[in-house]
């Protein structure tokens, strides 16, 4: 474990929220290295459309877990946390201060607490829902909600991965996933042996910076992105294939729509993720330091100076 002032600093924030420019600032200050906890920037061919830290940033502060997973994998937290206790550990034994950042909550709070201890779900029970899930005539909410109505109430009816596991695992236990999330896990950090931070930015400002960031990924070849994507012809129900923006330019390519009204529907669901995430975040790191992003230098050295992040 690292001395105290020297533990890992996690970043969370909402997309576009500034987290990954902050998080460059801090590694700067504290001589760090950056470390991926967003879902999506894991995805090798996701470059543009998650906007992934550019060549130029790599470059200067080391970074670890973007872009190291082909996108016909389905990457899941627990891969995810494997990947990061071995980062972690080459890290540390180096030395060097990890800075943790993304938008993905369940990743941290996996790095926090743990994970839920799911048994092992059988490959017929596995296969039946995710065959199930594949099929648009097959209402999977109402199939939990018949099932499993309270961890029903938690999911939208558009999010048929997360349905098919809930379902899943309630016909494989019979208990709830909600059951399983509430039991005891063992984090690979100490909470009190890390600095928590919030980016905080006002929801007039984010959603603007939401459809600012999406014009410039279309202006530098997002669309180009998906379209080799697409020529992958991959399951669709793989979660890079899900990534933001990505549905619709996929129906555009395929004759579905306008690119237009491509554009404009990829800026609508980035800012319902982003209002999604903010309500996660005051539910769920309400007593984490909430950070302004844009703080001049000065004033950041000083606030980390405050939070004893130096040793």
């Amino acid at each position: 474990m690292a001395p105290k002032g020297q533990g890992p600093i996690l970043i969370a924030g909402q997309t576009a929220s500034g987290k990954s420019a902050l998080a460059i600032r801090i590694a700067r200050q504290v001589g760090g290295a950056i470390i991926n906890a967003d879902s999506m920037q894991v995805y090798e061919e996701l470059q543009l459309l998650t906007a992934r830290p550019t060549t130029a940033d790599m470059q200067e502060i080391p970074h670890a877990l973007y872009g190291h997973v082909p996108a016909r994998l389905a990457y899941s937290v627990g891969h995810w946390l494997e990947d990061v206790g071995a980062v972690l550990e080459d890290l540390l034994a180096r030395g060097q201060r990890p800075v943790i950042v993304g938008g993905t909550g369940l990743y941290f709070k996996a790095l926090l607490e743990g994970l839920s201890p799911v048994p092992a779900i059988g490959e017929d029970v596995r296969r039946k829902w995710r065959q199930r899930a594949k099929d648009p005539g097959f209402d999977l909410h109402d199939a939990l909600a018949a099932m499993d109505p309270q961890m029903a109430a938690r999911l939208q009816p558009g999010d048929r991965q997360r349905l098919a596991r809930a379902l899943e695992v309630k016909e494989a236990t019979g208990n709830s996933l909600l059951y399983w999330q509430e039991q005891s896990g063992r984090g690979l950090l100490d909470p009190d042996n890390t600095v928590k931070l919030v980016v905080k930015t006002e929801r007039d400002e984010l959603y603007a910076r939401c459809d600012e960031r999406f014009d410039l990924m279309m202006a530098n070849g997002a669309l180009q992105e998906v379209e080799k994507l697409v020529k992958q012809k991959l399951d669709p129900g793989l979660p890079a294939m899900r990534a933001l923006g990505l549905p619709p330019l996929k129906a555009f390519l395929l004759g579905e729509t306008t690119l237009c009204r491509a554009v404009e529907k990829a800026k609508t669901s980035t800012r319902q993720y982003a209002k999604r995430q903010g309500t996660w975040l005051r539910r769920n790191m309400s007593e984490w330091h909430w950070i302004d992003g844009k703080l001049p230098e000065s004033s950041l050295g000083k606030y980390l100076s405050d939070l004893r992040v130096f040793p």
